[in-house]
């Protein structure tokens, strides 16, 4: 099961065993609910009580969806959609603005274009998600001026979060993720060439808004469902 840190720790998610009487009485780490959380190498006289989770598929009381199901605890472990945070970054202005693409390393869609863009950690917010993005995959330092559109994407179980943003530099370079970074005239980018429909949605709002002060984010192209 899944193991979050705190402070410096990796802690491990365990079972227990609700026949017990206050299993973790001797230790320091309070249960939480029905569900205990113990540092790894901690010892207490309530260790013994601790399960390994066994799942099953099952349908949750008040529930229309199958899911993941502890049968010692009841924990219910729910699936939810991974949210992907990106930009269209540009240097310049008006027709003079080039914008930043990353082609590929790695699979999916390798070898070819794509926005610098990718999932969110733990503990960032969009912005500090979509910055450091950036910077993984280009070098790119870059000031975000508006979320430009959120789209979903249920077939892969994604959101994306998709900001305007300009270049700090043009100084630019690929990653370990890209194979090749470069600011690209309008006329100039490798449409045929994209990795994603979602960056075709992407530049296609960022060019409908270009020196536009406020506009609302935009969301899926109908021509894109």
């Amino acid at each position: 099961l899944e193991t979050p840190r705190r402070a410096g720790r990796t802690i491990t998610r365990v079972c227990v065993d609700l026949t017990t009487d206050d299993p973790w009485a001797a230790g320091t780490e309070p249960a939480l609910g029905r569900l205990a959380w113990r540092a790894d190498g901690a010892h207490s006289a309530g260790m013994a009580a601790a399960l390994q989770p066994s799942f099953h598929l099952g349908t949750p009381e008040g529930d229309e969806r199958e899911r993941r199901i502890c049968g010692h605890c009841g924990f219910i472990d729910y699936v939810n959609p991974k949210i992907v945070v990106g930009s269209v970054a540009a240097w310049g202005e008006g027709e003079d603005a080039r914008l930043l693409l990353c082609r590929r390393a790695i699979e999916p869609r390798a070898g070819f274009w794509t926005l610098p863009a990718g999932f969110m950690e733990e503990g960032e917010t969009v912005e500090e998600a979509a910055r450091r993005e950036a910077r993984e995959e280009a070098a790119a330092e870059i000031e975000i001026d508006a979320v430009l559109a959120i789209y979903s994407i249920p077939r892969i179980s994604q959101v994306q979060i998709m900001h305007r943003a300009r270049l700090a530099v043009p100084d630019v370079a690929p990653g370990i993720e890209s194979l090749e970074t470069t600011l690209f005239a309008w006329d100039d980018i490798p449409w045929a060439d994209l990795a994603f429909p979602s960056v075709h949605w992407a530049l296609g709002h960022w060019r409908r808004v270009r020196g536009q002060a406020a506009f609302a984010p935009f969301g899926n192209p109908v021509e894109g469902l």
